[in-house]
């Protein structure tokens, strides 16, 4: 089992950027498939982007492709969801995830693939 601690969310205007950073604790986190999903107020908690544990393989929800980008560092434990050209639709809690998958290439995208979750936190894009 690993712990998880999300951080950098915040308030930003439309067309703006942050990051969001994930550190593990416990576990072996060189071995976890990380992922990042985010709920909003009233929705069900959606796929944004997971990344092997080799960081070989990336996958994007379409509706952030090419404006967010998922990495990691292994040395540091830590998972980074770097966001750009911001929108107000994408105000929501934002939550890391993590699942041991013996592959070096595997992706999850599934909600219930997942073990282990944060605690959240919380992106809000003004318009």
């Amino acid at each position: 089992q690993v712990q998880l601690v999300e951080s950098g969310g915040g308030l930003v205007q439309a067309g703006g950027s942050l990051r969001l950073s994930c550190a593990a604790s416990g576990g072996t986190f060189s071995t976890y498939v990380m992922g990042w999903f985010r709920q909003a107020p009233g929705k069900e908690r959606q796929f944004v982007a997971s990344i092997s544990w080799s960081g070989a393989t990336t996958y994007y929800a379409d509706s952030v492709k090419g404006r967010f980008t998922i990495s990691r560092d292994n040395a540091k434990k830590t998972v980074y969801l770097q966001m750009d050209s911001l929108k107000p639709e994408d105000t929501a809690v934002y939550y890391c995830a993590a699942t041991a998958r013996a592959s070096f290439s595997t992706v999850v995208t599934a909600l219930k693939g997942y073990n282990d979750w944060g605690q959240g936190t919380q992106v809000t894009v003004s318009s």
